[in-house]
């Protein structure tokens, strides 16, 4: 996806091919290894929404200000296969979310992120777990979230409620 490109990366940076003969814990060090540019960055949640917009700004600031790297986070919907299918027990399955290519154009042709490197990052699951997963692989220094207005926000809990109770590093909510 557009963001930051670098060019060839050196020799012991490539990409490790997998050894089918590594422990699984090897395995899942490797896949969670990520560009030292981005380590100690910034998180933060984007969606395309106001407040997610107004993160974003905050969150660009901050990394050109600390010189670090931009982690941006998109989370797709997952739905309980219950929904659809009535079976027992409920089961997530990924409900196909073309709105992470969509915001990966508009970034890639956004100029105010001309200024810090920065990557998109499509996950799927709970908002929460996985914007602490992402902080924690990258060690990020912080993540920045937009608060949640509405009914949606008080009936389920905000997203930045949550984070803040849970969160292993500093959270900023944006009003």
């Amino acid at each position: 996806m557009a963001g930051h490109e670098f060019s060839e990366p050196p020799a012991d940076r490539k990409r490790q091919v997998a050894d089918p003969t590594a422990t699984p814990r090897a395995a899942e060090e490797r896949r969670h290894s990520c560009d030292p540019a981005f380590r100690h960055g910034v998180v933060v949640g984007f969606d395309g929404s106001t407040s997610s917009e107004r993160a974003l700004s905050y969150a660009i600031g901050m990394a050109h200000r600390s010189g670090s790297g931009l982690i941006i986070v998109h989370v797709a919907n997952r739905l309980p296969t219950t929904v659809w299918a009535g079976c027992e027990p409920p089961v997530f399955v990924d409900v196909p979310d073309h709105r992470t290519e969509v915001l990966g154009l508009e970034l890639a042709c956004a100029d105010y992120l001309a200024e810090v490197p920065w990557i998109l990052v499509e996950r799927g699951g709970d908002i929460c777990h996985e914007l602490e997963e992402v902080g924690r692989e990258y060690s990020a220094d912080a993540i920045v979230v937009g608060s949640t207005h509405g009914i949606v926000g008080r009936i389920f809990g905000s997203v930045a409620g949550r984070l803040a109770r849970r969160a292993q590093r500093p959270v900023v909510v944006i009003p």
